[in-house]
């Protein structure tokens, strides 16, 4: 579903890579957690991902699309929310979500019944006809997930996706995620919510300083870092204190 192969990029002026020749290869039906401390490199690979950056070397193919080669192949595939949704203020909500169903084309019947099933769940139906610059940060989240999952996406991408949620709508979207995988779809998603990535992804990959240092399941990190019944969070901290040595 997702392929990344020798991924690099380094931005003008940086003294080292922002993302080091990053391979990632995520099937269908798995929920992958790619965590990093801040400035590891994390939204810039996702940037690369939805096409908002182009790498400097490296192929990079979701769904079996290029990014390069066929940019809107790949992006039809692909429903994105990042850490801080900018939305369109001066729209309502519903005239967001309906720009959304029209971007990709999702029929008329279709859309309604997906909007009305998400804005029941995040208890947004009264205010989809509100201007969107009167919504709390909360709200835009939700907003902005609705939109993204609106074309059923085979590809969810996420960057930080429970920062502003409530406790009841962060279970209801992990319980929507589940199910999306359950049919055959893929969820990737960053977040520094450690304990969330434990207990919710099949597999998660560390990245640190541009380099992935780390990728499976819980208990191959486990081996990895010789810490056996050890938390996702002290694995992460050895690794990543590792990964600062010289």
């Amino acid at each position: 579903m997702l392929k990344l192969e020798r991924v690099a990029k380094k931005y003008k002026g940086a003294g080292r890579y922002a993302v080091h020749y990053l391979d990632l290869d995520i099937p269908r039906g798995e929920i992958f957690g790619f965590l990093g401390p801040n400035g590891a490199g994390k939204t810039t690979t996702i940037k690369m991902i939805v096409g908002l950056l182009e790498p400097d070397q490296g192929k990079i193919q979701v769904n079996g699309f290029d990014v390069t080669e066929d940019p809107v192949g790949a992006k039809r595939s692909c429903g994105f929310v990042p850490d801080n949704p900018e939305l369109y203020p001066r729209l309502t909500g519903i005239e967001y979500l309906n720009l959304m169903g029209d971007v990709y084309q999702v029929p008329g019947d279709l859309r309604k019944k997906r909007i009305d099933y998400y804005l029941n769940m995040f208890e947004l139906t009264g205010a989809v006809g509100d201007l969107i610059q009167s919504y709390s940060r909360g709200m835009r989240q939700k907003l902005a997930l609705t939109g993204a999952l609106l074309h059923n996406p085979p590809l969810f991408i996420l960057d930080e996706p429970m920062v502003g949620l409530d406790p009841k709508s962060s279970h209801l979207f992990k319980e929507v995620m589940r199910e999306h995988v359950r049919e055959g779809n893929t969820v990737f998603f960053s977040t520094h919510v450690l304990e969330v990535a434990e207990k919710f992804c099949d597999r998660v990959g560390i990245i640190h300083n541009g380099k992935l240092i780390a990728c499976g399941t819980l208990e191959e990190l486990r081996e990895q870092s010789q810490q056996e019944d050890s938390s996702l969070e002290k694995i992460f901290l050895q690794l990543t204190e590792e990964g600062e040595r010289p």
